[in-house]
């Protein structure tokens, strides 16, 4: 079992320190999207690095339509990666839906976790007032349609205005890659899990400490997402970033670097 888990989501481990640092990849993205992070880390953490089933060099094989028809499947992903190599005191750094995903994994297994870091982080993209989701309905399920009708289109306007940045359009052209290189249909489920996802109510049972890692300008988790979550996530830092856009770690990795190293150094290890 651990073997097939290693094989199936492409699990990589490197760094030399003994403290697990696993690293969770955003919708669309894969492990490659952590390279400009993880050499900061790996002198003190063991860096744990994995796809989930159906995005970047997973085992496609093993896709699960029910399974990965919610973000409960993604974090079963997770937590048979930690699992597989008996990780404990785990700091697990999630960017986008993979921040709802770590909440779910720690929710299940809380004495696995040391700390989470939220990067965009958003328990929920759709209006809902009072609460400001960014999005309102209508809009997710025209890009759902979009997905449907022209998945190379969709990908082509989604992602550079996701990443923001247009004075270097190579940030976007590598995540409209991204995109385009997942399963349509994998890519089209994965969506639908993330963008319809409602996880609100599973904010005041975690348990784990957590950084919330919140772009000035991002049009996917705008600013009342991250004050919305530091209100109602037990044990959260919210430090809102000079960068914009929804991928920092990809297009300011040295801001993302220093308040990750801020917020870790309480809890520095051997």
């Amino acid at each position: 079992m651990p073997q097939d888990v290693l094989a199936r989501n492409n699990v990589k481990v490197f760094g030399r320190g003994t403290q697990p640092m696993v690293f969770a990849h955003g919708f669309g993205c894969d492990q490659n999207m952590w390279r400009l992070v993880t050499p900061a880390f790996e002198d003190d953490y063991r860096i744990v690095l994995f796809d989930y089933v159906g995005s970047g060099r997973s085992d496609l094989a093993a896709y699960d339509a029910s399974r990965y028809s919610t973000l409960e499947g993604y974090a079963q992903d997770v937590i048979d990666v930690i699992h597989a190599l008996d990780l404990r005191d785990v700091v697990l750094v999630a960017h986008s839906v993979s921040s709802m995903v770590a909440v779910l994994a720690a929710n299940r297994e809380p004495g696995r976790f040391e700390r989470l870091v939220l990067i965009g982080p958003s328990p929920r993209y759709i209006n809902d007032p009072p609460y400001v989701g960014g999005f309102e309905r209508a809009d997710i399920e025209g890009l759902l349609d979009m997905m449907d009708r022209n998945f190379i289109g969709w990908a082509n306007f989604l992602a550079p205005a996701i990443m923001k940045n247009p004075d270097r359009p190579e940030l976007g052209e590598e995540l409209t890659s991204s995109f385009c290189s997942t399963d349509p249909v994998v890519a089209r489920r994965f969506a639908e899990a993330t963008f319809l996802s409602d996880n609100r109510t599973d904010l005041g049972k975690v348990g784990v400490p957590s950084l919330i890692l919140q772009c000035s300008d991002d049009m996917v988790a705008p600013l009342e997402v991250g004050d919305y979550l530091h209100r109602e996530l037990p044990g959260s830092t919210l430090r809102v970033m000079s960068a914009t856009g929804h991928c920092p770690h990809m297009s300011h990795p040295e801001e993302t670097i220093e308040l990750i190293r801020d917020y870790l150094q309480p809890a520095a290890v051997a």
